[in-house]
């Protein structure tokens, strides 16, 4: 509790008596006052020369008097602004205060105002001089601008979506173009959709895909269970823009309107606007009885409402990929169509195009990459094909839910491996991606850039197969890649006894052939034990059979009836040269156990690069009995090829060690598309330094004690004493023993050759696992293999080589 202030006279008189010479002791006793009263009045007159009081300084208001007065007509005009509108526009006015602030600041002039939570207090109205100027600012109208919305149907749930601001304008603008609306079509979505205004309708152009509702949206409404806004059709929504027009030229609000269903729409002032519904009664748009009564919010135009309007795509395309998915209908986790992947997976590029282009762009140097989706699931699932209903009626009625599961994804796999699945599976790929190749040149003449394929899963063995059948109309193609059981024969044919050793590497036995003065069909004819004799050591005698052996089934094979050769058509695959003698060769089996047998179409271009997803190509070749991959093979029309892989995807094998057999080496490690490795990886290669340092310091000291002592010379004789040193006889010391371990040699990287199936270059490619994957492999393994579609390293690794080619590179390079 505050004392009562001292008299003026009182502290006259301390001042008085201090000038006296009296002390504040005294002065105390004097006056009956406490010594620190007497000092503080001391102090104050030391530094002011004064005993009076002195006005306090205080804090400056939080509103002034200008924010204050913008505050009161805001509220004056329209009653039924609320708090946070008001906090709102003193925000916007770089005053940030608490609504209480404001509450309190308002109170004095007490007019209408909302609290935040709704409840409208009420005093007397005190209404403030505004200009007119002001009050026709404020109530000026201005035409709504709409914006082009389509429905999305999944689930059975539709959703609206907004057209990105490029395809919304040029929709508008041939909506008001005056031309009859019925014979407009407007490629929209980057020229994926087309949209056609006098039926309201957006279609699909390349896949088959259920049309969409489209419409010219300007009013939209939420209620409390709803995530989005959804807008009200057309016609009415014209009714709520002549109705608000009206309101704000008359300046009469809390005007109400009644919908075709009885719905009635409130329209209090521009901020506020209500949406009720009777009850009891349902409405057109969707409304359920528990929901009635409950008022919903009304937005007008769409810079209104929390919706996320899609950027648009730059018209120029660079380059168009075909994806082509795995087994099943469902492409991940969540139970997306390949359609809905590859859209996702077209996004994430165009965002790192930005992100890692944007030089590029702004020059004007590159457009876009066009991804498009490739479905032969359905083709093969369809009623034509009549498998659905074979499998159907032979599948047991347990455990139905695995069953439907294993029947439309892992019997992917039978189809595959059986002939005539086979020839529609791959007829069905090179047939949609003709297609929708020429499709797409009829829509962009001006399309000059190339195109490359993507597989994943099951997609890339199948697109694998049919870039190794493929025929090099120019003829270009390497010998090694066309060799044939005969040619193969012929060439063997051809070849000497010195050229048979130098491809198996054994020239240094050369020597022992002549001495005994053999030939090529002499060793033919030798067998195991006769190289034995020869001195031929045992691992070199294994290469020698291989190839008797191998020599001796391709005469057999040659040497057949035609008429009685069932398979005496096909060739063996074209992977591995006619010299490669642990292949195996495909005729000598039925079909079924090697490479389907079937007719492989053309495909009507060329790909630039073959990616391919989590795949299992390498298993494939491995279980059809292919061994190795000949260095100089290559695909005849695609020049470069990716396999790309996630370390924990249960599906995806290696191809790299099937070119290179010799050697042990790492895949590539795909970088993180924000440069370097992840922080996990990084800070495990450290442990695993300083570990392998800390174990080689150990093992040199542990080899320091170890070492035996160096022995002693015994003392010198008298007659070695006296000898002048320049007699005495040279003394060799012992080279140190210094074991290959301790030794460290600096050696350059090697330089592997894995062949030319990407010109050259390495082609096993892994992904860097996420810091919460590392914790359990098997739990993160399904997720492993479908993360590819929403992959952002993997996006980036395809626009880097993509670009490449074109000699684009990226602003700044990925450490």
């Amino acid at each position: 509790m505050k004392t009562k202030q001292l008299p003026q006279d009182v502290r006259e008189k301390v001042v008085e008596l201090y000038k006296a010479g009296d002390g504040y002791k005294k002065i105390s006793k004097t006056l009956t006052l406490h010594v620190s009263t007497v000092r503080s009045i001391i102090e104050k007159w030391k530094i002011h020369h004064t005993t009076a009081t002195l006005p306090r300084s205080g804090r400056p208001p939080k509103l002034c008097s200008q924010v204050r007065w913008k505050l009161v007509q805001d509220v004056t005009l329209q009653p039924m602004t609320t708090l946070k509108e008001l906090q709102n526009s003193a925000s916007q006015m770089g005053v940030h205060v608490h609504m209480s602030t404001i509450c309190r600041s308002l109170h004095p002039f007490r007019p209408y105002y909302m609290l935040s939570y709704g409840e409208l207090e009420a005093s007397p109205p005190v209404f403030f001089p505004v200009s007119a100027e002001t009050m026709e600012a404020t109530m000026s109208y201005e035409a709504v601008v709409p914006h082009w919305f389509y429905a999305r149907t999944q689930d059975g749930s539709s959703s609206w979506n907004p057209f990105s601001k490029e395809d919304s304008d040029v929709l508008e603008a041939a909506f008001c173009s005056g031309a009859n609306l019925n014979g407009i079509v407007v490629p929209v979505c980057g020229g994926r959709y087309d949209v056609y205004l006098g039926s309201r309708r957006r279609l699909s152009v390349y896949w088959d895909e259920e049309d969409s509702i489209v419409q010219r949206c300007t009013w939209f409404y939420k209620g409390d269970k709803d995530s989005r806004y959804v807008p009200y059709p057309e016609n009415f929504s014209e009714i709520l823009e002549e109705a608000y027009m009206q309101a704000v030229t008359r300046n009469e609000w809390r005007k109400r309107l009644e919908s075709p269903t009885r719905d009635l729409i409130i329209l209090h002032n521009p901020k506020l606007m209500v949406h009720y519904q009777p009850t009891g009664m349902t409405d057109e748009w969707g409304a359920t009885p528990t929901e009635q009564g409950r008022p919903r919010t009304v937005k007008r135009g769409v810079e209104n409402i929390s919706v996320e309007i899609p950027e648009g795509e730059p018209a120029q395309i660079d380059h168009l990929v075909f994806m082509v998915h795995g087994i099943g209908p469902a492409c991940d986790l969540q139970f997306r169509s390949i359609v809905q992947c590859v859209n996702d997976f077209r996004l994430v590029s165009l965002n790192l195009l930005h992100a890692h282009f944007k030089k590029s762009l702004d020059q004007e140097q590159i457009g876009r990459v066009e991804f498009l989706p490739v479905d032969w699931h359905s083709a093969l699932h369809a009623d034509a094909t009549g498998v659905d209903k074979d499998i159907q009626r032979i599948t047991l009625p347990s455990i139905c839910r695995l069953r439907q599961f294993t029947n439309e994804t892992l019997l992917d796999l039978f189809f595959y491996n059986s002939p005539t699945y086979c020839q529609t599976i791959v007829n069905t790929v090179c047939g949609e991606m003709n297609r929708i190749y020429r499709l797409f040149l009829e829509r962009n003449p001006t399309f000059k850039g190339r195109i490359s394929v993507t597989g994943h899963s099951l997609g890339s063995l199948i697109l694998f197969d049919l870039l190794t059948n493929q025929v090099d109309p120019t003829g270009n193609t390497p010998a090694k890649t066309k060799t044939s059981v005969q040619k193969s024969e012929s060439q063997t044919n051809k070849q000497t006894l010195k050229d048979v050793l130098d491809e198996l590497q054994l020239a240094e036995f050369s020597d022992v052939f002549e001495q005994e003065k053999m030939d090529l069909n002499a060793l033919v004819s030798s067998s195991e034990q006769d190289l034995e004799n020869l001195g031929i050591p045992l691992e070199p005698r294994k290469k020698i059979v291989r190839y008797i052996k191998c020599r001796k089934h391709l005469q057999d094979i040659n040497n057949t009836d035609p008429e009685s050769a069932p398979n005496n058509d096909l060739t063996p695959p074209p992977l591995s040269s006619g010299t490669t003698f642990n292949m195996v060769n495909y005729e000598y089996f039925d079909v079924g156990i090697g490479q389907v047998r079937i007719n492989y179409p053309q495909i009507s271009f060329h790909p630039e690069v073959f990616f391919a997803w989590g795949s299992p190509i390498g298993m494939f070749l491995t279980v059809r009995g292919l061994k190795r991959i000949d260095p100089e093979y290559q695909f005849p029309t695609c020049k470069r090829f990716f396999n790309i892989y996630h370390p924990f995807d249960p599906v995806a094998y290696r191809i790299e060690p099937m070119v290179l057999r010799e050697e042990e080496f790492e895949p590539m490690l795909i970088p993180h598309h924000k440069g370097r490795k992840r922080m996990h990886l990084e800070l495990r290669e450290g442990l695993t330094r300083m570990g392998t340092d800390f174990l080689g310091s150990l093992r040199v000291a542990w080899q320091t004690f170890t070492r035996p002592p160096v022995p002693t010379l015994p003392p010198p004789t008298a007659e070695a004493a006296e000898l002048p040193i320049s007699e005495l006889p040279p003394v060799t010391v012992p080279p140190p023993d210094v074991s290959a371990e301790d030794v460290t040699v600096k050696e350059e990287p090697v330089q592997l050759n894995v062949g030319m199936l990407n010109g050259g270059q390495r082609f096993d490619y892994v992904l860097q696992e996420k810091p919460i994957e590392s914790f359990n492999e098997y739990l993160f393994a399904l997720q492993s293999h479908l993360c590819y579609w929403s992959s952002e390293d993997t996006a980036l690794l395809f626009l880097k080589e993509i670009y490449q080619t074109m000699g684009v590179g990226m602003d700044q390079p990925l450490q």
